[in-house]
C-alpha cells in the first residue's frame, strides 16, 4: 500500500495506521544539525591551518576547495546510489563515509602534512554529499507540495543551529588550544594536534547515527510518475529550465556564502575592523550563523503566505546592500554588516533547492544530484576571492560575492518559474 502526496512522489508507510511524517522529519532534522556542525568547522580550520602551515589566502582557500569539490565529484554517483538503495540506506552510507573522513584527521595532525588534511576533508565532504542527496528530497516528499519550501527551510533551520554552535566550540577547542609561543615548532605541533580530539568525537557520533538510521523504521519514499505531468516528466531533468537555472543559483549562492564565512575570522581580526585575535573572532562568527538559524525559522512562516521566489529575491537584494556597506566602511559597522548577512542568507539554499526540484517527478533524484553537483561553487568562488584578497586586500575582496547575489535576484523573480520542457 502506498499513500500518494500532492507531489510526484509516494510515501510508503512501514506499518500501522499511516505514515509517521513527524517522526521521519525529526530523525532527518538531526542529520541536518550534525552536517551543519561539521561543515561550519571549516571556517575555524581555515585560519587555524593558515597559522600551522603559514598559508596565503589562496592556499588557505584550498580547504574549502577540497571540501566542496567533493560535491562535484560525488553528487552524480550519489544520485544513482540513492536511487538504487533508497533514501534511508543512502543516509547510512553517507554517515559511514563522513566518519572515515573525520578519522583521517588524526594521522594528518600527527604527520603535520597539509595535503593529508585536504584529503580528509574531501572524504568527509563525500559522505556529507551522499547525505544531502538522500535527505533533501526526502524532506520535500514528506508532506504537501505547496509547503515543500517551508518544510525544507524548517529542517534547514536546525542545520543552521549546528552551524551556529560549531564556531563557538571550535574557537574554544581548536583556536584556543595552543599555549606555546606563536611561530615556534612547538606552537605549530600544538595547533595541529588541536583538531584530533574534536574530529575523533565527531567520527564516533557519525558512526552511532549510522547504526541508529540502519535500525529506524522510516517511511519509504518512492518516486512516482504522475500522469498529470507526463509531458514535462519525460526525457531528462536537464530539460527543465528552472532546474538548470536553479543549479546556477546553487553554484553562486553556495560560492558566495562560503567565501563570506571562510574569510570572516581573518576579516574581523584586521586592525581596521575589530583587531581581535582568532579565538575571539571565531566566537563572533556564531552570530553570523545564528542569524541564519533565526532567519530560517522566520522564513518558514513567511513563505506560508508570500511566494518563495519573491522572498528569495528580497533577501538577495538585502545581502547585496550589506556587502556594499562592508566594502565601503571600516570598524564595527563593516563587521556587523558582514555578520548580519547570515540572517538574509538563511532561506536561500533550501528555497532555491525546493523551487528547482518542483515538478521533476520521477527525475527528482537526478535533479537532486544535479543541484548537489552545483555546490561545487563553494570550491570555486572562495578560491577566486582568496586570489583577489592576495592582490587587493581582504577588505576589498568582499565586493566579489555581490555578483553572486545579483543572479539570485533574477532566479527568485523569473528563473524559478517552471516552463514546459
Amino acid at each position: 500500500m502506498s499513500i500518494t502526496t500532492n507531489s510526484t512522489t509516494t510515501v510508503e508507510p512501514t506499518g500501522g495506521n499511516g505514515p509517521n511524517y513527524m517522526f521521519a522529519l525529526t530523525s532527518l532534522t538531526f542529520l541536518f544539525f550534525i552536517w551543519g556542525f561539521i561543515t561550519c568547522l571549516n571556517d575555524i580550520l581555515v585560519p587555524h591551518l593558515k597559522n600551522v602551515f603559514d598559508l596565503t589566502h589562496f592556499q588557505a582557500s584550498l580547504i574549502q576547495f577540497c571540501f566542496f569539490f567533493a560535491y562535484f565529484v560525488v553528487s552524480i554517483p550519489a544520485g544513482f546510489l540513492v536511487k538504487k538503495v533508497g533514501y534511508q540506506r543512502g543516509a547510512v552510507i553517507g554517515l559511514v563515509v563522513a566518519a572515515v573522513g573525520c578519522l583521517m584527521f588524526y594521522p594528518a595532525a600527527q604527520q603535520q602534512v597539509y595535503p593529508m588534511f585536504l584529503s580528509a576533508l574531501f572524504v568527509l565532504a563525500s559522505g556529507i554529499t551522499i547525505l544531502q542527496v538522500s535527505a533533501n528530497p526526502y524532506v520535500t516528499a514528506l508532506g504537501r507540495k505547496e509547503t515543500a519550501s517551508s518544510r525544507l527551510t524548517w529542517t534547514q533551520a536546525f542545520n543552521s543551529f549546528g552551524t551556529t554552535v560549531a564556531p563557538y566550540f571550535g574557537a574554544i577547542l581548536i583556536l584556543s588550544a595552543a599555549t606555546a609561543e606563536v611561530g615556534t615548532a612547538e606552537f605549530k605541533a600544538q595547533e595541529a594536534a588541536a583538531v584530533q580530539g574534536p574530529y575523533l568525537f565527531l567520527a564516533g557520533v557519525l558512526l552511532l547515527l549510522a547504526v541508529v538510521f540502519q535500525i529506524l523504521k522510516l517511511p519509504k519514499v518512492v518516486e512516482h510518475h504522475d500522469p498529470a505531468v507526463a509531458d514535462s516528466d519525460s526525457g531528462s531533468a536537464w530539460k527543465h529550465s528552472h532546474l538548470v537555472l536553479g543549479a546556477i543559483g546553487i553554484f553562486l549562492y553556495v560560492g558566495g556564502e562560503v567565501a563570506i564565512g571562510t574569510n570572516m575570522i581573518d576579516f574581523i581580526s584586521l586592525p581596521e575592523i575589530a583587531g581581535l585575535d582568532h579565538a575571539a573572532a571565531g566566537k563572533l562568527v556564531s552570530f553570523y550563523w545564528g542569524g541564519a538559524m533565526v532567519g530560517r525559522f522566520i522564513g518558514a512562516v513567511v513563505m506560508q503566505y508570500v511566494p518563495a521566489g519573491k522572498v528569495l529575491a528580497f533577501n538577495a537584494v538585502a545581502v547585496m546592500a550589506l556587502l556594499a556597506v562592508t566594502v565601503m566602511t571600516t570598524g564595527h559597522v563593516a563587521m556587523w554588516s558582514l555578520i548580519l548577512i547570515g540572517f538574509f542568507n538563511s532561506i536561500m539554499f533550501p528555497t532555491i533547492f525546493s523551487l528547482a526540484v518542483t515538478g521533476l517527478g520521477r527525475h527528482t533524484s537526478q535533479g537532486s544530484g544535479v543541484l548537489c553537483l552545483a555546490i561545487v561553487g563553494g570550491a570555486i568562488v572562495p578560491v577566486l576571492q582568496g586570489s583577489l584578497a592576495d592582490i587587493v586586500g581582504l577588505h576589498l575582496s568582499y565586493a566579489l560575492p555581490i555578483l553572486c547575489y545579483a543572479y539570485i535576484v533574477f532566479y527568485g523573480l523569473k528563473g524559478s518559474v517552471p516552463k514546459q520542457a
